[in-house]
């Protein structure tokens, strides 16, 4: 754990609250797919993203989700770090898009860590202030971007993510993140394969050019 927290967070911490850390936090591990954050649940435990990446989704009253954005290693979920200090419930889903391991800070140290130590500030601010920016970037993405604009911009992510140009997911599990149907989405990809943006396989789709 030492060469992990030192590795995403050691330019942005100072040692003595890196030492706080490794005394108070916990891991926890997270397959793919695995459910981190419900909800409407309280959140007792502030996370920090050693490995992986976590997806970050509003669900409404029918269970279906819109992606909001991506959390990667080096970085925290600031709506998590908002419901602790106000001991109100989760807003979002936040599940495990890769194999994910996490550190769990309880909630009691962020206030008087806040009051010591500076750079835990302007992390706690910051962090606050990069969600801000892609929650706007994805209300603009919904009103102002086309459909194929948006899913153009997904896949890049994705190939990001995952640091590989072949990525493995089907037509319906897009959809569930655009909150729209598998045909508008199986449609939009056959259009961009006739374009050669991409070739399609069985649940699973090879970038070539983005």
């Amino acid at each position: 754990m030492n060469q992990e927290l030192r590795q995403n967070y050691g330019y942005l911490l100072e040692e003595e609250l890196l030492q706080e850390i490794e005394k108070n936090s916990f891991l926890k591990n997270f397959a793919p797919g695995d459910e981190i954050i419900r909800q409407g649940q309280y959140i007792k435990s502030i996370p920090l993203l050693i490995v992986g990446t976590i997806k970050v989704s509003r669900q409404d009253e029918l269970d279906e989700e819109v992606m909001l954005y991506y959390i990667e290693e080096g970085e925290t979920c600031a709506i998590s770090m908002n419901c602790c200090l106000g001991n109100s419930k989760s807003q979002i889903v936040a599940r495990a898009e890769t194999e994910t391991r996490l550190l769990m800070i309880p909630v009691e140290f962020m206030d008087a860590w806040m009051a010591r130590f500076k750079s835990w500030r302007e992390f706690v601010l910051n962090s606050f202030q990069a969600r801000l920016n892609e929650a706007i970037q994805t209300i603009d993405s919904l009103v102002f971007l086309k459909m194929e604009e948006r899913l153009v911009n997904y896949l890049r992510d994705k190939t990001k993510i995952v640091h590989d140009t072949k990525i493995s997911i089907t037509h319906q599990e897009i959809a569930q993140d655009f909150h729209t149907s598998r045909v508008v989405i199986s449609r939009l990809l056959k259009k961009l394969e006739l374009e050669k943006v991409l070739r399609l396989h069985r649940n699973s789709i090879e970038i070539l050019s983005l």
